[in-house]
């Protein structure tokens, strides 16, 4: 039977019709999403330095485009607001789950006002400036507070449309893929349109008021329909994670746990200088080519070539991973952007040379490495402060992208006030002193932040592939001797026998007999160890997932009566990375013994050079007053291998 058992392949869950359309109807959500985010973020602004107060007197529209400016301030309280809103998302109860009805309504709503805002507000500023500043700063925080609910609900329904985590992947890449098409989709038809109506209107081949109206329009519809697309084409799934997750994340809890993390802390930085350069680089390419350049009918072509190298650098970097390190890979990006930035100074308006520096400051792994990086100092925080912290990678970088995007609509603005690219002003208008005072401000600023990001990364993120590989070996130790449980769990005032059935198929072995290079005496702890004849692990009883190592390869479970559990697949697995894992639950989900929880490649883990054992300890050992083993020389999964009792 065991030959047999050998034989057998291994079988990964894979995504049936129902989840493809769910996830090709998910995708399209963030087409228009990203769109939005980058009228909002990017162009609302030209439009206001440009053509939101035609006709108004430029002393008072100066005022006006200084207040807007201003608003800066008041977004980046309402990064404090944000876990208001995702409680206000959590907490939602409808028959149409708690993530969709914020989709169609915050879509609306915010599309909405999108378009009233481009409108000028009908006009209102040239019949009384001061009740236009009033109404624009409500109606403005207003649609911001609802596309910050559409946000939390869209990414939010990740785990609530799938509980297999390879879906869940699917599904997020699937989102980002569409949103790169928005947003750098929106670079390449802005011109045109907003010239296109302008001329219908007016008969000028500009870029008019009446163009940046149609153009909020186009893009408040397409937000709405992408928006339908998530309503009707996924369903919420209801699972143990979802009806028991209560707790909430704080403002509070965010920052203490950036404080007390100090390698979250230093990628956030990093992630900052970065995302505020790349951001604010965007913001000021249409004034590139409207004031400098003088073709503002070219600047699709930023969008064109963003859009090439997005679709280029995003599949290539899961390869070039497996051979350079992350930090190597983000330094490498951080490079080709200072380069970038040094060719946008010296080109002036030599196409050319602004193309080729384009190409470089769109080939970055930045946004990929802190997503990574912040995993892993997960573990890191776990093993200093004895918290995972999880909920702060969730809130972090949402956080820092809206930082980065009130701060740039600030920069822009500025800069296109000092520089003097307002209002009607064209090419021809520029002087020697209005260029300059531009590239100042538009190029080399955020290249000190490129530099700076750089440096912090170079020098004060330690949290490479290598450390997190060592992090999570002395915390799987720490786990199997009792020093570091991950949740404490208050110890039953009776005594307690719990069933531990073999949680794969093989070959059973004491945790003594499982040596290596780390540990050549054995493994430390209570439990034991089993030589896997196939690639399937399951539950080894009732009870509850209470946590999965980012590389997939270690996860813990608590019994219905309190036993703490880790089960442990490989050893020096933890430098896969995830790879040859599949899971088949959440955190926090309740399973039930028998139940698949896991297959891993057995081949991938041979050929990469490590040992396949799959082990089994308690994290509370001193719990624990009795143990007896229950085995042969063979052990099929679901029979009895060992009881315990603890108190």
């Amino acid at each position: 039977m065991a030959q047999n058992v050998e034989q057998q392949p291994v079988t990964k869950k894979k995504l049936s019709w129902h989840q493809i359309n769910e996830g090709v109807a998910f995708g399209l959500g963030n087409l228009g999403h990203s769109a939005f985010y980058g009228a909002l973020s990017t162009y609302f602004i030209v439009f206001v330095t440009s053509g939101m107060f035609s006709g108004v007197a430029p002393a008072i529209a100066n005022r006006l485009i200084g207040l807007i400016t201003g608003l800066v301030v008041i977004r980046l309280a309402e990064v404090v607001v944000d876990p208001i809103l995702g409680n206000i998302v959590d907490n939602t109860e409808t028959r149409w789950g708690k993530f969709k009805p914020w989709q169609v309504i915050g879509s609306i709503i915010s599309s909405v006002l999108l378009v009233v805002i481009f409108s000028g507000i009908f006009g209102l500023a040239k019949v009384n400036w001061i009740l236009f500043a009033i109404v624009f700063v409500i109606l403005f925080i207003i649609l911001d507070v609802f596309y910050s609910l559409t946000d939390v609900s869209y990414w939010g329904m990740v785990p609530a449309i799938s509980e297999d985590s390879h879906a869940r992947g699917i599904f997020t890449a699937l989102g980002s893929f569409t949103g790169t098409i928005g947003w750098n989709g929106l670079t390449m038809v802005v011109v045109p349109i907003t010239t296109y109506f302008t001329f219908i209107a007016t008969g000028k081949h500009t870029q008019g008021p009446q163009g940046w109206l149609a153009f909020a329009v186009i893009v408040g519809i397409v937000a709405v329909i992408s928006a339908l697309f998530v309503a009707f084409g996924t369903s919420e799934k209801h699972n143990a994670i979802r009806e028991a997750a209560k707790q909430k994340t704080t403002i509070k809890g965010v920052f203490m746990g950036i404080i007390k993390n100090d390698q979250i802390m230093w990628v956030s930085l990093g992630y900052l200088f970065y995302s505020l350069a790349y951001v604010t680089t965007n913001g000021v390419l249409f004034y590139l080519f409207k004031f400098v350049i003088g073709k503002p009918g070219e600047f699709w072509i930023a969008g064109a070539v963003a859009t090439v190298i997005g679709f280029v650098t995003s599949p290539l970097y899961p390869i070039l991973s497996r051979f350079i390190p992350r930090k190597v890979l983000f330094a490498l990006g951080q490079c080709s952007m200072i380069l970038a930035y040094i060719i946008f100074i010296v080109a002036q308006t030599n196409l050319t040379l602004l193309i080729i520096g384009l190409v470089l400051f769109n080939i970055n792994f930045a946004q990929l490495v802190t997503v990574l990086s912040m995993t892993d100092a997960i573990e890191y925080g776990q093993l200093k402060n004895g918290n995972r912290n999880e909920a702060v990678v969730l809130a972090v970088r949402p956080m820092l992208d809206k930082i980065t995007g009130a701060f740039s609509n600030g920069i822009v603005g500025a800069i296109a006030l000092v520089a003097g690219m307002t209002g009607s002003a064209t090419a021809a208008d520029m002087t020697a002193s209005n260029i300059h005072t531009f590239e100042l401000l538009a190029f080399y600023l955020p290249l000190a932040c490129a530099i700076l990001s750089l440096l912090v990364f170079t020098f004060k993120v330690t949290i490479t592939e290598k450390k997190h590989a060592e992090i999570v070996e002395e915390l799987q130790a720490k786990l199997a001797t009792g020093e570091a449980a991950d949740v404490a769990v208050t110890p039953a005032s009776d005594i307690l026998t719990t069933e531990i059935l073999a949680p794969v198929s093989g070959q059973p072995l004491a945790l003594a007999d499982v040596k290596s290079a780390a540990q050549p005496q054995g493994l430390p702890g209570v439990g034991f160890a089993i030589r896997p004849s196939d690639g399937r692990l399951y539950a080894p009883f009732d009870g509850t997932i209470r946590f999965t190592f980012s590389t997939k390869h270690t996860l813990g479970i608590v019994s219905a009566d309190g036993l703490e559990t880790i089960i442990h697949v490989g050893i020096g697995t933890v430098n896969l990375r995830g790879a040859g894992f599949t899971t088949y639950y959440q955190d926090g989900q309740v399973v039930h013994a028998g139940d698949l929880l896991m297959t891993f490649d057995r081949d991938l883990i041979k050929q990469s050079g490590y040992d396949d054992v799959v082990v089994t300890f308690f994290t509370q050992p001193g719990r624990v007053t009795a143990h007896t083993e229950d085995w042969s020389t063979e052990v099929q999964h679901g029979q009895s291998a060992m009881k315990v009792t603890f108190k």
